[in-house]
């Protein structure tokens, strides 16, 4: 017994040695690049080949061999991914959702390439480096922690990378190299993997799809490292290649039994879920999401025409075989799913494969037992559906990279745990519903089936929730602050994408005429992942090219074809637009581009996209008429004169003065963007409060200490003081995107305790806020980002409030069917504080409003908030610019070190 242990323990030691090569790679390369390499695998795959091909092709001699992969081919092959994909990403300045598809697209073209090099067969005579002795492995590994820790901590090369790692661009001030540093570490990461590769290729099948997946399991032990720490990488790799390895020696003689033997021999993929689903994650909130797309003018019919003509072509010219054919149609189902997912919803969701699997394995589970197979499909979609639902709600609670590792540990789980495994798949079979068994019958009810799946994500994403998808692609915390329940919307994208995938996953068994693990395979998801992004995600003619392309050069003469492509074209990512947007389309070739900023002498309300009347005297003028149509009384002359210069520095504190102009505030009433006041009856609103609030952030930093604020109906209150005053955070806390602990102070609106409440539900209460950056919807028209302000918050029943606030704003002309990527800051201005009106709140809180406005736009924007104070609205601004404060505020607090001075 004592020797059965000791020999597994060395087993285990062998294989987490290999493990902590591969965390030793990652986390230098993150901490270096800021990229997380998930190639890594793929790179290490491609080292072993090297190896193979010098050593057993070529009759080098093995240490010559692995001294020329090792020591030239692994760094050079770093170096060359360093400046051909992940320096120019670097300098156009992509976030990591960005950088991450990039690595997807390596990993893809380097397993295309290695099957077009040497084939898609599996090696068996890999060339053995350091032996059978697994302490040789491991004596190997802690070398090279003390070499990473000793060159860290006492090397000029060390204070620079850990100075790179504390604040990129503060060092690049300082005079570090930094290109330099990321170099470096691509390198050493590209060194450390294809060590793993050629000490793993002995042990284990040497193809170009295991092993690179095999290495990706492993990339649990960096994040239980959190990307930083080498000794708890290395550590952990050690723990769970022992415990693996011991797991082995159990034997249970009942059903537990196949399930505990795939446990043992997949543990990694245990700590890869665990760790993903369940440890804090790498990266941050707001970085999850793809970029949002260019607009792109609409797809005209001639060319669903053409396509549709094309797919039509099988039934009519081919013979009666349509095996290819027939994968195309369920395909592009699969596809769809990302488009929903991926395109309108920007989340990274690289586990489609197994969603599509799991359909195709429910689907053969019920046939087997007697159920018609149409009908048998239709019941393993809502199947199908659940589990997206389980699965994706820890899922979509994480952000940063940890949101796609959560993904693609979930893909490989169900494929290594379920799909892959004779105790979920053996004596199922497969077949074609009656009356489509023939190749033409099958293909034309997938047509159908298609167009019926490509017709309802059409009305979804024109429809409210498309609308608010786009809002949660484009800008995170904008549509939280809009009132998109961010959470919810998230798993219902997840959850129809598992509907989707599933239903083109049984159609594709069924076309096959066999459940085969092969097409969902984890590795063929990325694939999928990366041709969408690559030919336009946001659009509905991708799934069908997509499919088409990828299947047609799948069955090509030359296996690896496909992947290679879609690899290479996904490496340049953030340099070449999606392919469908290259297409000549009604507005001409290619997407717009986006305009950044107005030109200087350009003022609020008289751009060139503006309709007559909407300069001053206009819409956002103190002329009599307000916006054309419009009552009086919509806009009128209770603000400050134009233009009225006040002295520099802010107000007496607390100070209440009478308005500059016209008669004293009125009590509240309905404002001039709402029909009817919130609640019935005339019970007074005691406004918004903040009570004694306490905020400290990690590491003991407190931002606020026993603030008490009250923000009255009908009255403009300004927050002021310097920068790191506490002014942001105290908005936060206000918004609903920052909360106090329980015991730190409470947030009531009038009167109700609301410091619990989330920022959409707190919009949908009435509270409505702008940001100082902007935070608008690219992707969306003028009028669809001032309607997702109407039906995601308080304003859902009254759509009169979009033309009101169009209206009100100077936004009801042409400009309105304007993408909003196309429009000046001084329109975008107008567009977010629009939106916030839309939505008929009773507090608005605008943080820096005029933030890139010039002069004439910041004096109209005076007289907009003057004029929505007087009509009854709660208004507080956190404003640099003292003289709009002057000119608009009742009342003026100043804040400093965290605490209210005046």
């Amino acid at each position: 017994m004592a020797s059965l242990t000791y020999e597994l323990t060395l087993a285990g030691l062998a294989v987490g040695s290999a493990a902590a090569l591969t965390g030793i790679g990652l986390i230098v390369t993150y901490r270096a690049t800021g990229v997380l390499n998930l190639a890594h695998g793929a790179v290490a795959m491609v080292c072993a080949y090297v190896l193979r091909q010098l050593v057993v092709g070529w009759g080098w001699p093995l240490p010559l061999g692995a001294l020329v992969t090792l020591l030239l081919v692994a760094p050079a092959l770093g170096l060359a991914l360093d400046r051909g994909v992940f320096r120019p990403l670097a300098l156009l300045g992509s976030p990591p959702a960005r950088t991450l598809v990039a690595t997807t697209g390596v990993f893809v073209l380097l397993v295309g390439g290695a099957v077009l090099l040497w084939g898609p067969g599996a090696r068996d005579d890999a060339p053995v480096l350091l032996g059978d002795d697994p302490w040789a492995q491991l004596a190997a590994v802690v070398a090279l922690v003390c070499l990473v820790g000793a060159v860290t901590r006492w090397t000029r090369f060390g204070r620079e990378l850990r100075a790179v790692v504390d604040n990129r661009p503060l060092a690049v001030l300082a005079g570090i190299d930094a290109d330099r540093v990321a170099a470096a570490g691509w390198a050493f990461g590209s060194f450390t993997a294809g060590l793993t590769g050629v000490l793993l290729a002995p042990y284990v099948r040497l193809d170009p799809y295991g092993m690179p997946l095999l290495v990706v399991e492993v990339i649990a032990v960096a994040v239980i490292a959190r990307m930083r720490s080498l000794p708890v990488a290395v550590a952990a790799a050690l723990a769970i290649g022992v415990a693996q390895a011991q797991l082995t020696r159990l034997h249970p003689r009942d059903w537990g039994e196949p399930l505990l033997q795939a446990v043992g021999a997949n543990l990694f993929v245990v700590a890869l879920l665990v760790a993903a689903l369940v440890l804090p994650g790498v990266g941050g909130k707001g970085e999850d999401a793809l970029p949002p797309p260019a607009r792109p003018a609409r797809v005209p019919p001639a060319l669903w025409l053409v396509v549709g003509v094309l797919f039509l072509l099988p039934l009519g010219l081919a013979g009666s075989d349509l095996h290819t054919a027939v994968q195309v149609p369920a395909l592009a189902v699969i596809l769809l799913s990302l488009v929903v997912v991926a395109g309108r919803g920007g989340q990274i969701a690289l586990g489609q494969a197994a969603y599509a699997g799991l359909g195709a394995l429910f689907t053969a589970l019920l046939a087997t037992a007697g159920v018609p197979t149409l009908l048998a499909l239709g019941l393993a979609v809502p199947m199908v559906a659940v589990a997206g639902l389980v699965t994706g709600r820890p899922a979509i609670r994480r952000h940063g990279l940890a949101l796609a590792l959560a993904t693609l540990a979930v893909g490989v789980a169900v494929s290594r745990f379920v799909l892959t495994q004779p105790y979920a798949t053996a004596g199922l079979a497969l077949g074609r519903p009656a009356g489509f068994s023939d190749d033409r019958a099958f293909y034309a009810l997938e047509l159908v089936v298609l167009a019926g799946c490509l017709a309802l994500v059409a009305a979804l994403r024109r429809g409210r929730t498309g609308r608010a998808l786009a809002a949660l692609r484009d800008h995170e915390p904008g549509a939280e602050a809009a009132g998109v329940p961010v959470p919810r919307l998230k798993l219902l994208a997840f959850v129809l994408g598992a509907a989707l995938a599933a239903l083109g996953g049984g159609l594709l068994g069924m076309g096959l005429r066999a459940l085969d693990p092969e097409q969902y395979d984890p590795v063929r998801g990325l694939l999928w992942f990366a041709a969408v992004l690559v030919l336009g995600a946001d659009s509905l003619l991708t799934p069908p090219v997509a499919a088409a392309l990828l299947t047609t050069l799948d069955a090509g003469p030359q296996a690896g074809t496909a992947a290679a492509l879609t690899g290479l074209l996904a490496t340049l990512t953030g340099r070449l637009p999606p392919l469908l947007t290259l297409l000549p389309t009604r507005n001409g070739p290619g997407p717009p581009t986006p305009r950044t900023g107005p030109p200087p002498s350009e003022p609020l309300g008289t751009g060139p996209n503006e309709p007559p009347g909407a300069g001053p005297g206009g819409p956002l003028g103190a002329g009599p008429g307000g916006p054309p149509g419009s009552a009086p009384d919509e806009v009128h002359g209770t603000g400050p004169a134009e233009g009225r210069k006040h002295a520099h520095g802010p107000p007496p504190a607390d100070e209440t003065r009478p308005r500059p102009a016209g008669p004293a505030p009125a009590p509240p009433r309905t404002h001039p963007h709402r029909t009817a006041p919130r609640a019935a009856g005339p019970a007074p609103r005691k406004g918004l409060r903040a009570h004694d609030l306490t905020l400290v952030h990690p590491g003991g930093v407190t931002a606020l200490s026993h603030v008490t604020l009250v923000l009255s109906p009908a009255r403009v209150t300004a927050l002021v003081g310097p920068n790191g005053a506490g002014k942001s955070t105290l908005f936060d806390c206000l918004a609903g995107t920052l909360r106090p602990r329980r015991g730190q102070g409470r947030i009531t609106c009038d009167g109700t305790d609301i410091t619990a409440r989330s920022a959409h539900a707190r919009a949908r209460l009435g509270i409505a806020r702008t940001f100082q950056r902007l935070a608008v919807f690219p992707s969306l028209t003028v009028e669809e980002n001032v309607r997702l302000g109407q039906e995601q918050s308080g304003g859902g029943g009254d759509p009169a409030a979009v033309e009101r606030s169009l209206r009100l704003l100077g936004l009801a002309g042409p400009v309105r069917h304007r993408a909003a990527a196309d429009l000046p800051t001084g329109t975008l201005r107008r567009v977010e504080l629009a939106r916030a009106l839309a939505g008929r709140p009773h507090t608005l809180l605008l943080d820096e409003p005029a933030a890139g406005l010039d002069a004439a736009e910041t004096a109209a924007l005076a007289r907009i908030l003057a004029a929505l104070a007087a009509d009854g609205l709660t208004v507080l601004v956190v404003e640099h610019d003292l003289d709009l404060v002057a000119g608009i505020a009742h009342t003026v607090h100043t804040m400093e070190g965290g605490r209210i001075l005046s």
